[in-house]
């Protein structure tokens, strides 16, 4: 693993679960602080998130997490860890302390917004080769 949390060698199009944009609004705080921050509606897991926003946070600082689901529009309140940040784009987040009900109701927001059918892997692109014409 690399310094922010990915896994060398692999493709970041590689996941452990399905993400989905399927959130309504979303306010993020530092524990310990009273500053709420809104930002841009994130990518979804069930195990965390990635958060657009061009504040910086450190590796491993704990924030609390309030945000509604589109599609059954359950409000979810927990505390995540930052597991990589990418200043001026965003941050990466794990979820702790999540309850089982709402980890029930992130699973079922999943399940209702990914496409029952698995997308066909894209071939990738032949290079030309150019051809040439014999000569007669």
């Amino acid at each position: 693993m690399n310094g922010n949390g990915h896994v060398r060698g692999k493709s970041q199009n590689l996941r452990s679960s399905a993400r989905v944009y399927s959130l309504r609004e979303i306010t993020i705080s530092y524990e310990g602080q009273n500053e709420e921050i809104v930002v841009k509606p994130p990518n979804l897991s069930k195990r965390g998130m990635f958060i657009n926003t061009s504040r910086s946070f450190p590796e491993g600082a704990v924030l609390n997490l309030r945000f509604c689901l589109v599609l059954t529009g359950a409000e979810i309140h927990t505390r995540c860890e930052v597991r990589y940040c990418r200043p001026g784009v965003g941050i990466g987040v794990e979820f702790i302390g999540l309850s089982p009900d709402a980890a029930k109701m992130i699973e079922r927001e999943i399940k209702l917004s990914v496409p029952r059918t698995p997308a066909r892997p894209r071939r990738p692109w032949k290079k030309a080769v150019p051809r040439t014409r014999e000569k007669r």
